[in-house]
């Protein structure tokens, strides 16, 4: 069974990457066993057969992904979600951002095709591989994704994490603590929400907002919102930054 798996990813004394998952490290192209039957969410190597579910457990900003092969014993559960639990599995290549999309896309192009659904008003899941899409979700929750050049996502729920990889793309968040991260040339992303993050390549330009609370009205008022491009010196590229007392700073 191919399925896909997240991580959360460190760094060794040496700056290498690793991926960990539960407190276990994991390598591309290693077999991983373990003995006894597994249960999901009990005991196993754990992974989704839709990509896009693995977000229900990791975020789509800042997460490691890669194709998985199950060749041990396999447990689901009964419910919407396509976790499972093996007790032997080989992990496969890393996938990029683009990646990752595609994969994505593609498993829910073949749903759609069949008829089936893929998407909820409240933790709505999108992604789009093709040049020129455009994606825009309402609800919480939601995780927007597009590797095509010139794309364009919007989203208005709060906790919404957009992520594009084409070049030229434009993405958009007013909810609040939403996070954007940008992969490709020359994209513009504006959070304004509050506790809104943004991060992208040298190049790319970021919007954020700063918000306090007014006692006098009783509720959040904008304070500042800035602008800057990402130079690699005063603003770095890949890093996250949020605005605080009207200067962006790293997260």
């Amino acid at each position: 069974m191919t399925a896909y798996k997240a991580y959360k990813v460190k760094k060794d004394e040496n700056g290498n990457e690793i991926l960990y998952c539960q407190n276990q490290e994991y390598k591309e192209g290693e077999t991983y066993e373990m003995e006894g039957l597994p249960v999901c969410c009990q005991k196993g190597y754990h992974a989704c057969e839709n990509p896009l579910d693995v977000l229900n457990y990791y975020d789509l900003c800042g997460s490691a992904f890669t194709e998985v092969e199950a060749v041990g014993e396999v447990h689901k559960r009964d419910d919407e979600d396509s976790k499972f639990a093996t007790n032997k599995i080989k992990i496969g290549a890393r996938l990029d951002l683009k990646g990752f999309i595609q994969a994505s896309f593609q498993f829910l192009w073949e749903r759609c095709k069949k008829g089936e659904a893929v998407s909820s008003e409240r933790n709505s899941k999108l992604a789009a591989s093709g040049y020129y899409s455009q994606l825009a979700a309402s609800g919480y929750y939601s995780q927007l994704a597009a590797s095509g050049d010139n794309s364009q996502l919007a989203a208005s729920g709060h906790y919404s994490k957009l992520a594009a990889s084409g070049y030229y793309s434009k993405l958009a968040a007013s909810g609040d603590s939403s996070k954007l991260e940008m992969t490709g040339e020359d994209s513009v992303g504006a959070a304004i929400g509050i506790d809104g993050i943004a991060k992208g390549k040298t190049g790319c330009w970021i919007t954020l907002a700063e918000w306090k609370y007014n006692y006098e009205k009783s509720r959040y008022v904008p304070v500042c919102v800035k602008s800057a491009q990402i130079d690699g010196k005063k603003l770095k590229a890949d890093i996250f930054y949020k605005l605080i007392n009207g200067e962006f700073v790293e997260q």
